[in-house]
């Protein structure tokens, strides 16, 4: 298994190759037939990615069958499921590193800051659950000069929600804290812009 350094600049270089628009055949076909990973699988990093149809990891990454272990939810937020499903990834396959994938133009923020600007009667109780673990990353923003900017206000909304979710993943579960503390694993943020494909990694922190 590769180490967490060296994942982030695989995850770099296949990203160039996204925005490029070349397909890297060796990933790609390194498992020519799904029938070989029956047995096991070792990706080599963890996203914890938005739902938005716009940013399949995969691809913005370039990476085939079995390399990235993946987990979707609106807003890349960090609750129980996500925390159990990134616990038992880095622990059963010895993952060295978790990005939390926020993105340009994320809707869970858009709504978050929306409802907290304009609230609205009746919201879905599902729904609010995600305004509600999205809300405590962007309601500061609306204390500053940002709030008469709309575009830079969600701009910051979501490098701000990623930034929280960074934080709850490596404070809020003792299996992830003894793996950051023991060297084994790297967690960090990454915007990718849907205006250009690019993957911009907003927190490169590796344990040395």
């Amino acid at each position: 298994m590769i180490n967490a350094a060296e994942a982030i600049e695989r995850l770099k270089l296949g990203n160039r190759q996204f925005m490029d628009n070349i397909q890297n055949e060796a990933t790609l076909s390194k498992y020519p037939r799904p029938a070989e990973l029956v047995r096991e699988q070792e990706p080599f990093a963890i996203i914890l990615g938005c739902s938005d149809a716009r940013v399949p990891a995969e691809i913005v990454f370039n990476q085939g069958l079995g390399d990235l272990f993946v987990i979707r939810v609106a807003g890349n937020i960090v609750a129980p499921t996500q925390i159990g499903s990134i616990e038992f990834a880095a622990a059963k396959f010895g993952t060295p590193l978790v990005v939390v994938l926020g993105h340009t133009q994320c809707g869970a923020v858009t709504t978050t800051l929306d409802e907290l600007q304009q609230p609205t009667e009746n919201q879905s109780p599902n729904l609010r659950t995600i305004v509600d673990r999205v809300r405590p990353s962007v309601e500061q923003l609306l204390e500053t000069d940002l709030a008469s900017d709309r575009h830079a206000l969600i701009r910051a909304g979501v490098r701000a929600n990623v930034a929280k979710s960074v934080q709850r993943l490596r404070n809020g579960s003792d299996i992830l804290e003894q793996l950051i503390t023991d060297k084994q694993l790297t967690i960090i943020g990454a915007e990718y812009a849907i205006e250009t494909g690019e993957v911009v990694f907003l927190d490169e922190y590796v344990e040395d």
